[in-house]
């Protein structure tokens, strides 16, 4: 019996720890809902009162949308951790400073060098403003959570920024951008002293079903009748005012939602063309790309073929010199094969001749001489006439007195 107790004791309380934690993520759902529901509604609330004036800090409209707003941000944000191992709050500029810096002129540097702004809260609700004059609050919060390890190191899990209504509350924010706000960065609204509140109250609105608004009107009859003791023909009349009032707000009603869904076309028909634009700037920047990666792969292939062509060509001229230096090899070896004795008399020859041609103009037949007596062959011819006294030498002819010429 004891044994089954504790059995039914450990269960009921592994029971009650899975229910505690069903519950907390009900409660962390809800409330990621309710504030990107709400911050639905600011932005249209918004939008449809710059149609009738200027946004500026005094508008109710803006400051809910700025409380909203900075309550997204600081959801389930990481406290700082300090030298003594205590964690002390931080504000959302903290990420919002570096998870932003990526962003092309950026306003970071700007807001941090400000003057009259030095708490971290107070800085985070001057770039709300400024980057709401700039029309880039949605580029900034894009590329904040485009950073997936920034934003993993500043938030806890459960944050919004974390989940995928981050994506929700960049798509809200583009309709912002066809809105002209007008701000003081020196007012009270940059007072960081005190936490942001949200007035839910022009958000709330209840419906009676008709059912509901018929049965109310019961009670409301009977109650005016338990009033006078008697009934009297005279209190026939209210009843078919209060059915003629009921119809009347029927159709008020009606008329709400129809204008409501006009003022969402046209949110959404706003935000479908901004879609079509970015899509349109990415096809166009695809085919720029591709045609790109197409002229470099005709250039690289073309540089290939060239240069194949040279190795080609390099490849003929080093065949043929290898030929040339075996042809003066072979030359030089039919030299050397001659006897010394001839070989030097034939230096002599043609250094005499060489003396000569210097003397001389140069002609064609005495260059044709020239190059006859060069060749391996005049010199065979030579020393056969030499040996057979046919040729005498000449220098014995210069050289000698007793020649005279006849």
């Amino acid at each position: 019996m004891a044994s089954r107790n504790l059995g039914g004791r450990s269960a009921s309380r592994s029971g009650g720890g899975g229910g505690k934690k069903s519950l907390s993520a009900r409660n962390a759902a809800v409330e990621r809902r309710n504030l990107i529901t709400v911050c639905r509604f600011s932005v249209k609330t918004l939008i449809d009162r710059s149609c009738f004036e200027t946004i500026d800090d005094s508008s109710p409209e803006f400051n809910n949308f700025a409380a909203i707003l900075e309550q997204i941000l600081s959801h389930r944000l990481k406290g700082q951790v300090t030298w003594f191992g205590y964690e002390s709050p931080r504000s959302f500029w903290d990420y919002i400073r570096v998870a932003c810096r990526k962003v092309s002129q950026n306003c970071i540097c700007s807001i941090e060098n400000m003057e009259n702004v030095s708490s971290s809260r107070a800085k985070g609700r001057a770039w709300i403003r400024v980057a709401l004059m700039e029309k880039h609050l949605s580029e900034y919060i894009s590329t904040a959570l485009r950073d997936f390890k920034t934003t993993r190191r500043f938030y806890e899990d459960g944050a919004i920024v974390l989940g995928e209504e981050a994506n929700m509350l960049a798509g809200m924010l583009l309709g912002l951008n066809a809105i002209d706000f007008s701000f003081c960065l020196k007012g009270e609204g940059l007072d960081g002293n005190f936490p942001a509140v949200i007035d839910y109250t022009p958000y709330l609105k209840f419906t009676q079903s008709s059912d509901s608004i018929s049965s109310d009107e019961e009670e409301l009859r009977t109650l005016g009748s338990s009033g006078s003791e008697s009934s009297t023909p005279e209190n026939v009349g209210p009843p078919f005012i209060m059915d003629e009032n009921s119809w009347f707000n029927k159709c008020k009603r009606v008329k709400q939602k129809y204008q409501l869904t006009l003022e969402q076309k046209g949110y959404l028909e706003e935000l479908l063309r901004l879609r079509e634009n970015q899509l349109s700037e990415s096809v166009s920047q695809n085919k720029t790309l591709l045609q790109r990666i197409e002229d470099s792969d005709l250039a690289h292939k073309l540089e290939k073929e060239q240069l194949e062509y040279i190795i080609v060509e390099l490849q003929d001229q080093l065949k043929s010199y290898q030929s040339l230096d075996q042809l003066s090899a072979e030359v030089s070896l039919s030299q050397t094969s001659l006897d010394p004795g001839q070989s030097q008399e034939g230096d002599g020859k043609q250094d005499t001749l060489n003396s000569i041609s210097e003397g001389k103009e140069d002609t064609p037949s005495l260059l044709g001489l020239c190059g006859s007596l060069t060749s391996v062959a005049s010199y065979k011819s030579l020393t056969s006439l030499k040996s057979n006294d046919y040729l005498a030498s000449p220098t014995t002819e210069m050289t000698s007195p007793g020649l005279t010429p006849s």
